[in-house]
């Protein structure tokens, strides 16, 4: 178990993170993470044999909170619930905060398609290198350059009309 924890502890953070960006609420990013724990016990025996221990971690941290949407989504018909982050409290008076901004940034964020959120999340909130995230993602370099530039590009021209709509007030 001390060896688990070594491993485990140091990057247990990021993978809360990614999988409360994944999943949208704290109580099930903190299931998630325990089902992580519980899937490195059950491995423990081969963990020698992983090149990249923290890439398979943020890899099995995508593949359970997916495993967790889709059972939420079975149970409720649905995932507005995945939306935390939507906020509807704004008017039009508002001046954009970086708060405001971010809160917004990151329901942009929640609408990318899946790939373009998750390369963009472990390169721009957990700066993972591309080779990295390619590894996490069992993607090719190019197709993660391709995803985080449709991301990037997805973003930028929403802030754009953000800030044109804001200015034409």
């Amino acid at each position: 178990m001390d060896a688990i924890k070594e491993l485990i502890t140091p990057i247990q953070d990021k993978l809360f993170r990614f999988a409360l960006r994944m999943v949208g609420s704290v109580e099930e990013a903190e299931d998630v993470v325990q089902e992580v724990w519980i899937k490195l016990w059950k491995q423990k025996d081969y963990l020698d044999k992983i090149q990249n221990v923290e890439a398979w971690c943020m890899q099995l941290t995508r593949n359970i909170s997916i495993d967790h949407l889709r059972s939420k989504h079975r149970r409720t018909e649905g995932l507005d619930g995945v939306r935390q982050f939507e906020s509807h409290d704004h008017t039009p008076d508002l001046a954009l905060s970086k708060k405001d901004l971010f809160q917004r940034i990151q329901h942009m964020m929640n609408d990318l398609p899946e790939q373009q959120r998750d390369v963009m999340h472990l390169r721009d909130i957990e700066g993972y290198a591309y080779q990295e995230i390619a590894d996490m993602l069992n993607l090719t370099l190019n197709q993660v350059k391709i995803n985080l530039f449709r991301a990037r590009t997805t973003i930028r021209k929403q802030i754009e009309q953000l800030q044109a709509y804001d200015s034409a007030k």
